[in-house]
């Protein structure tokens, strides 16, 4: 009887570690969300990390383009958010997409910046289930004065950008 007990508990036991073993740890998503006060498409030294922004993970299917999976997620006091993805997304496409601003002098979505790719499957070879997005930006309304003297530095003018 002994044994029977003994091998029920081991059978349960193999059970729940290959269960756990598939399931995996959740995919931590990072990344940072800006606010680009010179209105030039990237990052300068003007550029204000948004705290309070919200943000979003949302994976499609490859066939059907349809949402499979969606989580919501607000930035820090740095600018920066984690997001925890609770599943394997490989057979999706994943993006980490801008949803609001919490500067309203700051608040367009920049285009091509707006959203990061993210892949979300343990199938890939990669190691970490920690992924990084790169960083998604709003545009200010308005850029600042001293945004002329920031893009000589890139030696950049205005009729260039």
């Amino acid at each position: 009887m002994a044994r029977l007990v003994a091998f029920f508990a081991l059978c349960l036991l193999s059970v729940s570690l290959a269960t756990a073993t598939s399931l995996g740890n959740p995919f931590l998503v990072k990344g940072k969300t800006y606010c680009d006060n010179c209105r030039c498409g990237f990052e300068t030294p003007a550029t204000k990390y948004l705290a309070g922004s919200k943000v979003k993970v949302e994976c499609r299917s490859r066939v059907s383009n349809k949402i499979t999976y969606t989580v919501n997620g607000v930035t820090n006091s740095q600018g920066e958010y984690n997001l925890l993805v609770n599943r394997d997304c490989g057979d999706d496409v994943c993006d980490v997409v801008l949803v609001e601003s919490s500067d309203k002098k700051c608040g367009i979505p920049n285009a091509g910046r707006d959203r990061a790719r993210v892949i979300l499957t343990r199938n890939n070879g990669m190691v970490s289930d920690v992924r990084y997005a790169n960083n998604m930006g709003f545009l200010s309304n308005e850029p600042l004065s001293a945004c002329t003297q920031i893009l000589q530095q890139y030696q950049l003018t205005e009729d260039q950008y």
